[in-house]
């Protein structure tokens, strides 16, 4: 069984004239991304490896939940491949992750995070909202065959607003 945890950074500020790849994130989304982490924290299995985006929002988004995961910031794997709109990149890093992981956490963006939850889990969405979380199980013991798993839970800041 594997257990694939992804989550959209929180929502970013556009005040600043910075490369898409610095900009910083919001109070908003810093405030609905420790609501979220701290719900979630007693309802998904401890991530034993994290991947994040290169992107400043994504990473700022990733502290804020292994803060409150109690998940060492350090041991976070940050990959290039993770700044993906599309979501081939993110199928990619997810699908090579080593076998010995049974529970993976992701930080990215959307298209790619929406497109990932939709074509891989059992509930469709719309859109995966900025600091949304889906969680899928695939039952598989081998992350470059997962296809078609259950969504098994599914938070967005507004639930819990």
């Amino acid at each position: 069984m594997k257990t694939l945890i992804i989550v959209r950074h929180a929502k970013s500020s556009w005040e600043y004239p910075v490369d898409d790849k610095d900009r910083t994130l919001k109070l908003r989304g810093i405030t609905d991304a420790h609501l979220v982490a701290k719900y979630i924290a007693d309802k998904i299995e401890t991530p034993e490896v994290i991947y994040s985006s290169i992107a400043n929002r994504a990473l700022h988004t990733c502290a804020i939940f292994t803060r409150n995961l109690e998940y060492l910031f350090d041991k976070v794997i940050i990959k290039e491949d993770m700044y993906d709109f599309g979501g081939s990149g993110l199928v990619n890093t997810v699908k090579s992750c080593d076998d010995e992981v049974n529970t993976l956490m992701v930080f990215g963006h959307n298209h790619a995070i929406t497109a990932v939850a939709n074509t891989y889990g059992s509930q469709f969405f719309d859109n995966v909202p900025t600091s949304g979380v889906v969680v899928i199980q695939f039952n598989t013991d081998s992350w470059g065959s997962i296809n078609e798993g259950k969504t098994i839970l599914k938070v967005f800041p507004k639930d819990l607003k």
